[in-house]
């Protein structure tokens, strides 16, 4: 039997290695969780078989799912082994599959299902995690594995929500302006040689979209590698501190979509902080968490700002005022919602309330977007095609 060289930790965390023999990398892998080893890599001697990283290519929608039947089994009374054995094994999607299979084992070898999940973090972040943690200290897994399901639903419904009012936009702009390139690039040249053979009087239309058409003709291959390295150091300024403040502090502050942006990370910031009230974790740790997964830089620095007043003994309603980024409905019901006990319940009223506003806003948008869009196109293809026809319609009143 061929021998395996192994590194791994154990149930204290203490760093280890050895060498086993056996049949296969699985035979000692399964050798070493029996002695309660968390194995990190495995290799044979000459061979090197490394165990694979997991994360990549996990949808949000897959963990909610996972996440809706992990609850109605624990409601069942399915013991935890087996149902994270079941669902890894059912799993479509492998990358997944090896998580919750690497979830299992570890809680088999006895560790928490929490502290087994943020090992995993690209899967199952703090919020997750941290609810876990609640549910398993409270005896209550299965009512958190609702809340989180509902949580993740609701967000992916969401997101999915401004991912369909950006595509269709998106979608005829970038239509738009390849159409109108090839024109410019292909077509315009063609008709400058034709009146340039004719020695015609171009109109002025005429003129200008010939001048755009050899200016696009020359600088094409400068504007392309303009376009790239520039979106390529907004990138790179985006993920400074100061460049990603500038930047989502302008999405804010921009017409119509800032709004819906605006509405976003409210409705996202009561719902996350609801669930994770009502899941019993600390309002400390609730504002922290909620502020890492907000997803707008202003919006985690008002989030951080606030915890550090109720951290000395504030309201949660007066420093939310105080930032300015937050309605003054929201601080009302919050205020509210503070005074009479039921926080978590008010919360999760306003993020009711106001992902009704995000479908409203969207609605409208996309209302607005689809006469403007058909009058920006009609506009450009248009007037290219008038102002090449000009010259042509002068010619033939001169033949007459």
């Amino acid at each position: 039997m061929p021998a395996y060289v192994f590194k791994g930790k154990t149930r204290s965390g203490a760093a280890t290695s050895g060498e086993r023999t056996a049949d296969s990398k699985d035979a000692v892998i399964a050798m070493l969780r029996r002695e309660q080893i968390l194995v990190t890599s495995v290799k044979e001697k000459g061979k090197e078989i490394a165990l694979p990283k997991f994360g990549g290519g996990i949808k949000p929608k897959d963990v909610a799912i996972f996440t809706r039947q992990f609850s109605v089994m624990i409601d069942a009374g399915l013991p935890l082994v087996q149902c994270l054995e079941i669902l890894g094994t059912q799993q479509d999607n492998p990358n997944f599959q090896r998580v919750l299979l690497q979830v299992r084992q570890d809680v088999e070898g006895g560790s928490s299902l929490a502290d087994a999940m943020k090992k995993h973090p690209k899967v199952f972040d703090d919020l997750f995690t941290n609810m876990i943690a609640a549910g398993e200290a409270g005896g209550i897994l299965d009512t958190i594995l609702k809340r989180l399901a509902q949580y993740i639903e609701k967000s992916v419904k969401l997101k999915s929500q401004v991912k369909s009012a950006l595509v269709y936009p998106a979608a005829v702009i970038s239509i738009a302006v390849l159409v109108v390139g090839v024109i410019l690039w292909k077509v315009i040249p063609t008709f400058a040689s034709l009146f340039a053979g004719l020695g015609a009087q171009l109109p002025l239309p005429t003129r200008i979209v010939i001048g755009l058409s050899n200016w696009l003709v020359r600088l094409m291959l400068p504007m392309i590698v303009g376009g790239v390295v520039g979106a390529y150091f907004l990138k790179r300024y985006y993920e400074t501190y100061k460049g990603r403040r500038v930047i989502d502090r302008l999405m804010l502050r921009a017409p119509i979509i800032g709004m819906i942006l605006r509405k976003i990370a409210v409705a996202r910031f009561c719902r996350t902080l609801s669930t994770l009230i009502s899941s019993g974790v600390p309002i400390l740790d609730g504002l922290e968490i909620t502020a890492r997964t907000s997803g707008n830089a202003i919006v985690e620095d008002a989030i951080m700002e606030t915890r550090k007043s109720v951290e000395g003994g504030q309201s949660l309603a007066g420093p939310l005022k105080q930032t300015d980024v937050f309605p003054p409905m929201v601080v009302q019901m919050i205020s509210v919602g503070e005074q009479t006990g039921a926080l978590d319940t008010m919360l999760s009223k306003i993020a009711d309330f106001y992902e009704d506003e995000v479908d409203t806003a969207v609605a409208n948008l996309m209302t607005l977007m689809e006469p403007v869009l058909i009058l920006f196109l009609g506009t450009v293809v248009g007037g290219i095609v008038i102002s090449m026809y000009l010259p042509i319609f002068s010619l033939i009143n001169q033949l007459t």
